[in-house]
């Protein structure tokens, strides 16, 4: 990670915005528990349009779970994937601290190549997986279950060379900036809040991994600066404006400044929010999927209205519900997510278990590595 303290830094936790540590917290299991909340409501209609979700679900369109992989509440590669990002970055860091080098894209790459394992499926190339230290995200059956993948995720790690190396398509698919939101967590346990750069690059790295538009890969770093400031106490608007400064210091970022200009000028306006979500496109592509996330989190009464309105649309609805969930989830904290959606969510205890890893990393005792229960859970090798 660009400018990621020394290891001798990291073993210092900073305070992390103006908010007391136990609302901190609390904001980070909203964060990546609100994603998978947004990711499970969205699944069923994933593939619909709106008027089918609506002839289905009535005029409230889809509000609770409904069956989707064999059962309710059940998440999708959306949030397998956002897990798998934590688990790198927490590896990372690890890495880190004990050998002083870190490589965070490459670490994370580890991380979606045993993502990639989940799926049944490898890279062509021989890249280990550290199959005798595979870690403990990797053993959670759970996981290893197809749920819609993106063909670009797919492809693009099949054909990793190195890890770390960014993909060689020009994708701009939603699949990179859909799982980020764990680097604006890790990045705010740095004490990166007061300088964001390092983090918006770390985001669009990462997703850059599997989609290699400039317009597929920067989306990931403005979601990340916006999770790093909202986690950290911010308000929307503000942390909209941090990730804005961001971006426009790099090429190519017209197509995504524009979408977040307009899903923030569809906010202030009068336009019905189903008419305004249309003029933002279907969210298959990264700028659209993020705009649409904006544009809910910003007209949104609070984290339920903003999930349902971000899942009953056109288009890619489990992503745009996770990022809209990610961010209202950092924003408001978990105790804001509705107790129906968050008590049958599959897999809870293991998304709530990685946000507090995330939080309470820079507090690890790691002096008794490799022999410690910290190292067998998340390896730095």
């Amino acid at each position: 990670m660009p400018n990621t303290p020394s290891s001798n830094e990291t073993d210092t936790p900073r305070p992390a915005g103006k908010l007391a540590p136990t609302l901190i917290r609390k904001r980070f299991q909203g964060c990546l528990l609100g994603g998978a909340v947004g990711d499970a409501l969205g699944a069923p209609v994933e593939f619909m349009t709106r008027d089918a979700i609506l002839r289905r679900f009535g005029p409230a369109g889809i509000t609770g779970y409904a069956p989707a992989y064999g059962g309710l509440g059940k998440i999708t590669d959306d949030t397998q994937m956002t897990l798998f990002t934590a688990e790198g970055l927490l590896r990372g860091s690890v890495r880190e601290r004990l050998r002083g080098i870190a490589g965070y894209p490459g670490v994370t790459a580890h991380a979606y190549l045993r993502w990639l394992r989940t799926q049944g499926m490898r890279p062509h190339k021989d890249l280990t997986f550290g199959d005798e230290l595979p870690g403990w995200l990797f053993g959670h059956k759970a996981l290893h279950s197809r749920r819609a993948p993106g063909n670009t995720c797919l492809s693009a790690l099949q054909e990793m060379t190195s890890l770390g190396e960014p993909a060689r398509n020009d994708s701009k698919g939603c699949g990179g900036v859909m799982r980020v939101a764990p680097v604006g967590l890790f990045g705010l346990r740095l004490g990166q809040h007061d300088a964001p750069m390092p983090v918006f690059q770390l985001g669009a790295e990462l997703a850059g991994l599997t989609h290699g538009h400039p317009t597929g890969a920067l989306p990931g770093g403005v979601l990340a600066v916006m999770i790093l400031a909202l986690a950290g106490g911010a308000c929307l608007p503000d942390a909209l404006a941090s990730a804005k400064a961001c971006l426009r210091a790099c090429e190519r970022h017209e197509e995504t400044l524009a979408a977040i200009e307009l899903a923030e000028s569809l906010a202030a306006s009068a336009t019905d929010h189903a008419s305004a979500i249309g003029e933002l496109g279907e969210g298959w592509i990264a700028e659209e999927a993020l705009a649409i996330s904006v544009y809910c989190a910003l007209v949104a009464r609070d984290f339920r209205d903003g999930v349902i309105l971000a899942v009953n649309r056109d288009g890619d609805s489990d992503s745009t519900g996770a990022i809209t969930g990610n961010l209202l989830g950092a924003m408001h904290g978990v105790d804001a997510i509705p107790s129906q959606w968050l008590d049958p969510l599959e897999l809870r205890g293991v998304i709530e278990e990685m946000a507090n890893d995330l939080f309470d990393f820079p507090d690890w005792d790691l002096d008794d590595a490799p022999e410690s229960a910290l190292w067998k859970k998340y390896p730095g090798y």
